[in-house]
């Protein structure tokens, strides 16, 4: 188990991998209106049990005190079938899309 300051930081060490991989995405498919990077920034809120990563407004992800990352089935209710590895492994996924993507290892 991570000590709070370390989950903290791979936290928002992944909020911040989101943020660019997204903005990467958008350039990607020419998404370039005026004010594109609002909608790409992430926020952490934190809870007793679970920490929540937001993108603009809409919840993303939740990870658990032990550092395990799921999807939600709704705002604040996580999907245990929606399992992205931990914080120790948020270099193995593509965070930049709708939904993590695994990375081939090659």
């Amino acid at each position: 188990m991570l000590t709070t300051t370390k989950r903290l930081t791979k936290i928002e060490q992944l909020a911040t991998l989101i943020e660019l991989e997204t903005l990467e995405r958008y350039k990607k498919e020419g998404i370039t209106y005026f004010g594109h990077e609002k909608h790409c920034q992430t926020s952490v809120k934190i809870g007793n049990k679970y920490t929540k990563i937001d993108i603009n407004t809409s919840g993303k992800l939740m990870i658990d005190n032990e550092g395990n990352i799921f999807g939600i089935k709704s705002y604040g209710v996580i999907n245990k079938a929606h399992y992205f590895g931990t914080l120790d492994t948020i270099n193995q996924y593509y965070w930049g899309d709708y939904k993590p993507i695994k990375k081939e290892v090659i």
